[in-house]
């Protein structure tokens, strides 16, 4: 288990930073806190496994809020530390629920620190600090992350303290499942919290993705459905397939709100088709997916895999619709429509002009000049189907951006 050092132990409060020194820090967040996951990963094995699951962007979220909130206190020395306080004492509430050593904890809070005064030197050199500068940074760092380090134990100890409830139980139970693997199914801390939660473990298991807002409580589910409501992603998870009935009381229950129902998988699997729910509820909102509110993302899984890379989408499209570039946007855009209907139906000029809203002999002109420009690429089904592939991501996009 690696340990970054021993906590600061000031006896004084740091000397406040200029407040001008927020500007020059805020700019190097974003690639701060990829650093900082990046070196927690390496060095914390645990940590590896939490942060390639579901929950690990509301762990990377936690490095930022909590960088962004020392920055903010460098601005502006007087502003409320309240909801950082919170969000640290969940923290450490949390790795009291996934059972681990609070030493971890520990450690990648000491870590983050290191490199982000690793940072601070790089910078301090660019922008030609003093050297008392850059000792003041380093004693607000340090008297940051004990302040941090101490909330987060007082979250800790209040976890540890106390009975936990079947409802508790049941938390950490659906954490630990849908933790991505992390943790064998097989493994004592899964087998047990099952037993002392009443939920035998199923075979196969329903993920169900919830639109934060208006949320029942976990009452109005039933006993057999594991719940997470508080999360940032509120989510569900189902034994087994989910039945008419089930839908029909998952549809009260959340009466009128959003849901995606994720894929019917192994146990082993529902971190994965969590993420695909997530996905999928996250289409429907941009408008992507037209569906009832509460729909099962089996019924839009080509959708989720032509959106799954948005940067490699927009370069198929560019590539292999670039015959049509030459042409004004409304001109493209035609082709591009009349070049979906051909491929997906390969119909008549008559009934694609039905589709398309012209008549047959503007469908029939738009086809010949498609060949002209396409040339063979439109008989190598190859080709073809990787054309198919870019005008239905362009035509789901559109669909995106509304009207």
């Amino acid at each position: 288990m690696p340990d970054a050092g021993p906590a600061a132990g000031l006896g004084e409060p740091p000397e406040p930073l200029p407040q001008e020194f927020a500007a020059v820090m805020r700019p190097e967040l974003p690639s701060l806190v990829e650093e900082i996951a990046q070196e927690i990963s390496r060095a914390i094995p645990e940590y590896d496994q939490l942060l390639g699951g579901p929950y690990g962007e509301v762990l990377q979220q936690s490095v930022e809020q909590n960088l962004s909130a020392f920055v903010e206190q460098v601005a502006n020395p007087e502003s409320p530390a309240g909801r950082q306080d919170d969000l640290c004492r969940r923290l450490g509430r949390f790795e009291a629920y996934e059972g681990r050593s609070f030493q971890y904890l520990r450690s990648a809070l000491r870590i983050g620190a290191r490199v982000a005064l690793r940072r601070a030197k790089t910078v301090g050199a660019r922008y030609n600090m003093s050297p008392t500068l850059m000792a003041m940074f380093a004693d607000a760092v340090f008297a940051y992350v004990d302040s941090t380090e101490e909330l987060c134990r007082e979250g800790y100890l209040e976890a540890q303290s106390g009975p936990e409830d079947a409802g508790a139980r049941r938390r950490r139970l659906l954490r630990l499942l849908l933790a991505g693997g992390a943790t064998p199914l097989t493994h004592p801390a899964i087998t047990g919290l099952a037993e002392g939660a009443g939920w035998p473990l199923p075979e196969t298991a329903t993920p169900v993705a919830l639109a934060a807002g208006s949320l029942p409580d976990a009452g109005a589910f039933p006993d057999d459905v594991l719940t997470e409501l508080a999360d940032p992603q509120p989510h569900l998870l189902l034994p087994g397939p989910l039945t008419g009935e089930r839908r029909a009381g998952l549809v009260a229950a959340l009466a009128g709100g959003r849901a995606a129902i994720g894929v019917t998988v192994p146990l082993a699997g529902a971190a994965d088709s969590l993420r695909w729910a997530r996905q999928a509820l996250a289409h429907a909102e941009a408008g992507l997916i037209r569906d009832e509110p509460v729909f099962a993302c089996a019924d839009h899984l080509v959708t989720l895999w032509l959106m799954a890379d948005p940067a490699l989408a927009e370069e198929l499209a560019r590539r292999r619709l670039a015959p049509l570039a030459g042409h004004t946007p409304v001109r493209r855009d035609r082709l591009v429509d009349t070049l979906r209907v051909w491929l997906t139906t390969r119909g008549t000029a008559a009934r694609m002009a039905r589709l398309l809203h012209v008549h047959p002999q503007t469908v029939r002109y738009r086809l010949r000049s498609l060949h002209r420009l396409f040339g063979a690429r439109l008989d190598d089904h190859d080709e073809r189907f990787a054309v198919e592939v870019a005008v239905r991501t362009l035509h789901l996009r559109r669909r995106g951006d509304g009207p």
